[in-house]
């Protein structure tokens, strides 16, 4: 039985066994589903379908505030091993659609007089939407450029990006810092100004996420972002003093309930203080899933349509 509990003890979900409030979702056909208030965004989606069978998520093992939190079946031998042709390197190739590449190029921007190393998919000029991922301690731009590391997940999301008219960016985050903030804050705006008015999406992993958290604070950064996702990474308790925090900026958390670096129950509890508060949010939690997890499981078009970029 899966139990978390908030930091005062006190336990608010349980897997069968949910306080009043809270409801168990179990398997129902998408068609009836979306006529009900609990219903998931994959009933009427505006970004279109790429390799759905390979990477959407899982069994749902609990659920709880309409959907809006969901505990993922994670299995290390089916999600690794036999997903990966060489483990934790190389997936195997049906996962993966190289002509992808063709929209693919590596550029160093000018942002506020500092040289920024991006990946770039997709066309920025006129795009329905970009998004910008920022990798963790260690990483560089091609950690979010690989089509093969991490399940073939960040393929898939450059094929989203593509089809759907969006772009992709992928910088290289030299510190973790107001210095490397700042150079995120220049990617929006170069973002912005290539596409005005269009939504933008960043999404930040581990360590990644301290960028995350700095931008919150940037009123003209947070103005221009339509939701930012954070994938197994801390919390941070300034954030309701945050512009993005006053603005209701939509964030979704992924994790593993086994990740030593940042534990996922303070996590949860960070989630459920802005639940509790009506703020937009959800959260998809890997049962045995490591640190790593996220960056390798999360539906990208799951999250991409809860936040609604179409």
């Amino acid at each position: 039985m899966l139990r978390f509990e908030s930091a005062n003890g006190k336990a608010w979900i349980k897997r069968g066994t949910f306080p009043m409030r809270l409801s168990t979702v179990h398997f129902v056909v998408c068609a009836f589903v979306s006529l009900l208030a609990a219903a998931w965004p994959v009933c009427a989606q505006d970004i279109g379908p790429f390799k759905d069978d390979l990477f959407s998520y899982g069994k749902v093992l609990d659920s709880a505030d309409n959907g809006d939190f969901r505990v993922i079946d994670y299995d290390k031998p089916r999600d690794i091993w036999k997903r990966d042709l060489e483990p934790e390197h190389r997936v195997r190739r049906a996962y993966v659609s190289l002509g992808v590449r063709k929209m693919q190029a590596n550029e160093t921007l000018d942002v506020g007089g500092r040289p920024l190393d991006i990946g770039r998919v997709g066309n920025p000029d006129g795009a329905a939407f970009s998004v910008i991922f920022v990798h963790g301690r260690g990483g560089d731009r091609r950690l979010g450029m690989n089509d093969y590391n991490f399940g073939g997940n960040f393929n898939r999301l450059k094929n989203l990006a593509v089809e759907n008219g969006g772009v992709y960016y992928a910088p290289t985050i030299r510190s973790f810092d107001r210095a490397g903030v700042a150079d995120i804050s220049g990617l929006i705006a170069y973002a912005q100004q290539h596409s005005p008015g269009r939504p933008i999406v960043l999404a930040c992993a581990s360590m990644g996420s301290f960028i995350c958290w700095g931008i919150t604070r940037e009123v003209a950064a947070v103005s221009a972002l339509k939701g930012m996702v954070i994938m197994g990474g801390p919390s941070d308790g300034t954030f309701p003093a945050s512009a993005a925090y006053k603005a209701k900026l939509p964030i979704y958390f992924t994790h593993g309930t086994l990740d030593i670096v940042y534990p996922y129950q303070g996590q949860i509890d960070f989630y459920r203080s802005l639940k509790d508060k009506g703020y937009p949010t959800r959260f998809v939690l890997f049962n045995t899933g490591s640190h790593g997890t996220p960056v390798r499981m999360t539906d990208w078009r799951d999250v991409l349509n809860w936040i609604g970029v179409g």
